[in-house]
């Protein structure tokens, strides 16, 4: 390859879009807009890539007019369903969707833990513990990655707040973050092989994400030995320094001129070059990485995209809600039978129009477009693209289908006065609640938006059956809580969301979601009740400290002794289930077999979850296996899960080494972090292993 060519494949444009109606000169004409272009090497068959937004589906924020993809469930839906088959049908949708637009790479696989409740964008990601969203997040590469296209595993690593991301600095100790989140991305690099791992904004401990040498060099390359390529976020690439210290692409290189630097990167690595700065072997190693995923993933080989079957994608989107959608609480007005009620108010949440989803690169343009997208705005680099985005299933519709025979009386919810006349008139009242989140921006508290902790507080008054959908990308603050009869989380639920609910509501499908999130009563049970930087003036420093180490969600919780409002695992449903005869064995790790049986008089899902609960001198809660079971009624299966062991270990960074210390171990199964039933103490040897 010439030194042309090479550097060539080390940058990434963006296309023209609403927000950035400038056609750059690199990209040739006929190529589909989308978040990113690198051209191709057509003398050595090399193609050139074509990015796209993933993770929720093939994005389209402004790129190409018309252009409508599936609308999938947040990722915090999918996480919910404990369900790694369905993770892979939806990267297996994704990734048939992009190639029948031209696309081969595939910005998904994002998977940071949620760390704090306020954060934007958590309704991107699947969950606050490792093991889940390492689980999650490798069958949906899988997925996208079988149908020849490469997907990302991102955001590497911390980039758990929006606040001020480019100027953050995420302090943690470096033992604690392997034992989290760098053990989340482990796992799921380790499960799946990704073609490219995306960098954060943000700092981690000091230095930029794309500029660190601990991050990308110590552990990502030469530790776990990744041979992909690794990219950087767009507008997340400070210096041409980055290179050096394991910065394989930069991308979003408009950005990145915008933000840091006036000539452009390549510019600079080919100045770099030429001085003697950037080493011969360096700028091989880029390349090498980045050819060497084209051709393990395929995209050179891909033949003409054959149409995808939307009407498939689409029952995948509607599995994800079904199995997402999380019922909180009930006081046992649900399911509501088909005969009755004879009069059902639905107040609020625009739920005659559709359902919401997040903003920001993440937004898919549905079939059909949107059924309303009302501006919000506000400040930063993603104002425009903070909407009200409603996806076009009604849940209004979908239960007047269900219930054909009962009045249902629809109040926009605008004024608890005016809602308050539907739901007296009602024998139930189901207030949908909903709340705009979205990359860029954090929420500053736990309430909900335009009074509607007052809309439900004023309707739970006078109706003692009322049921509240939950359709947030976060935990919600819920002080209506002990008024309210039914509390259903259905999350930002996908294009086929208000069909979901409505079945969930009329007990046509039985609830089986879990939460992968913890729910904390208020602010003041988290590690930062007070979340630093927040209001500060955009482009302002700021530093959070992540002093929860790696007891993240629900072991943070453990460890504080704090009783959250819902625990982590937490899910009820239309039946019973119990756990019986638990066995546990060890050798290098522990071993649990337990049976699950219906006790109830319904089908359904449970989801049996095993916990790491006591360890040699300390206590210590880890998720250490879970599994989805579908049972009739009576009916008996056995479950077997095999703890991987660095769930069992502590993370000597001193050594390099995972070390599982000898003596007693204490593991239990249980519906929750909070609801173990069963118990069993086993010793083990102890050893250390990897890297």
């Amino acid at each position: 390859m010439t030194d042309d060519e090479r550097f060539s494949l080390l940058v990434g444009v963006m296309g023209a879009g609403e927000l950035w109606p400038l056609r750059d000169e690199r990209i040739p004409p006929g190529i589909p807009m989308s978040a990113g272009y690198v051209p191709g090497i057509s003398r050595l068959g090399v193609p050139a890539l074509l990015m796209s937004d993933a993770g929720l589906g093939v994005t389209n924020p402004g790129y190409r007019p018309g252009d409508t993809a599936t609308a999938l469930p947040a990722g915090l839906a999918l996480a919910a369903s404990f369900d790694p088959t369905l993770a892979r049908a939806a990267g297996d949708a994704i990734g048939r969707e992009a190639r029948s637009r031209g696309f081969n790479v595939q910005l998904a696989g994002a998977m940071n833990l949620v760390r704090d409740p306020r954060n934007g964008r958590n309704f991107e990601y699947l969950s606050e513990d490792p093991l889940l969203s390492a689980a999650i997040a490798a069958e949906s590469i899988n997925g996208i990655q079988q149908q020849g296209v490469i997907s990302t595993v991102k955001h590497y690593s911390l980039n758990c707040n929006e606040t001020n991301r480019h100027w953050l600095d995420a302090v943690i100790d470096p033992d604690a973050h392997r034992e989290s989140d760098l053990l989340a991305f482990e796992i799921a690099i380790e499960r799946s092989q990704p073609g490219a791992v995306m960098t954060a904004y943000n700092k981690v401990n000091g230095d930029y994400a794309a500029s660190n040498q601990v991050l990308l060099n110590d552990v990502l390359k030469n530790g776990w030995g990744y041979r992909g390529w690794v990219m950087s976020d767009w507008g997340a690439t400070p210096s041409w320094e980055c290179a050096l210290n394991g910065l394989d692409q930069e991308c979003g290189a408009q950005i990145d001129a915008v933000l840091w630097h006036s000539e452009p990167f390549t510019h600079q690595l080919r100045n770099a070059y030429a001085d003697g700065r950037l080493p011969k072997e360096r700028l091989s190693d880029m390349v090498r990485r980045i050819l060497r995923s084209m051709f393990a993933v395929g995209i050179d080989r891909c033949d003409a995209a054959p149409i995808p079957n939307l009407a498939a994608h689409h029952e995948v989107a509607l599995r994800i809600a079904r199995q997402g959608i999380v019922l909180l609480k009930n006081g046992g007005v649900l399911p509501l039978a088909a005969e009755s009620p004879a009069r059902i108010a639905v107040i609020g949440g625009y739920a005659q129009l559709g359902v919401p989803t997040g903003c920001g690169s993440s937004a898919v343009v549905p079939p059909g477009g949107y059924a309303a997208v009302i501006p919000i705005g506000g400040s930063g680099l993603t104002a425009g693209l903070r909407n009200l985005y409603l996806l076009p299933s009604s849940p209004l519709n979908e239960l007047t289908k269900l219930f054909p025979n009962a009045q249902i009386e629809f109040d926009p919810g605008i004024s608890p006065a005016e809602a308050v006349l539907a739901a007296r008139r009602a024998d139930v009242a189901i207030v949908f609640a909903i709340r705009v989140e979205g990359e860029g921006f954090d929420s500053a508290d736990l309430s909900l938006p335009w009074g509607q902790d007052a809309l439900i507080a004023a309707v739970s008054a006078v109706n003692t059956n009322t049921v509240v959908v939950l359709e947030t990308g976060n935990p919600a603050a819920m002080p209506w809580r002990d008024s309210v009869n039914a509390i259903i989380q259905a999350w930002y639920p996908g294009q086929a969301g208000g069909q979901a609910i409505a079945e969930i509501v009329a007990g046509q499908v039985n609830p089986s979601g879990r939460l992968p999130v913890t729910f904390p009563v208020d602010l003041g049970q988290t590690p930062r009740p007070k979340l630093p930087g927040l209001g500060a003036v955009w482009g302002t420093p700021t530093a959070i400290s992540y002093s929860e180490g790696a007891e993240v969600g629900y072991r943070w919780f453990a460890q504080t002794g704090e009783t959250p409002m819902f625990a982590f695992g937490h899910g009820l449903s239309y039946t019973d289930f119990a756990y019986r005869d638990l066995v546990v064995t060890a050798g290098h790790t522990v071993r649990a077999s337990f049976s699950v049986v219906n006790t109830g008089a319904r089908s359904g899902a449970d989801i049996p979850q095993l916990y790491l609960t006591d360890t040699p001198g300390e206590q210590r809660l880890r998720l250490l296996g879970f599994e989805r079971v579908d049972l009739e009624p009576g009916e008996t299966r056995r479950v077997t899960i095999e703890a991987d062991p660095r769930l069992l270990a502590r993370y000597d960074g001193s050594a390099g080494r995972w070390c599982i210390q000898p003596g007693g171990y204490t593991v239990a199964v249980g519906a929750s972090a909070v609801a173990l039933e069963l118990a069993a103490h086993v010793d083990l040897a102890g050893h250390a292993f990897g890297r």
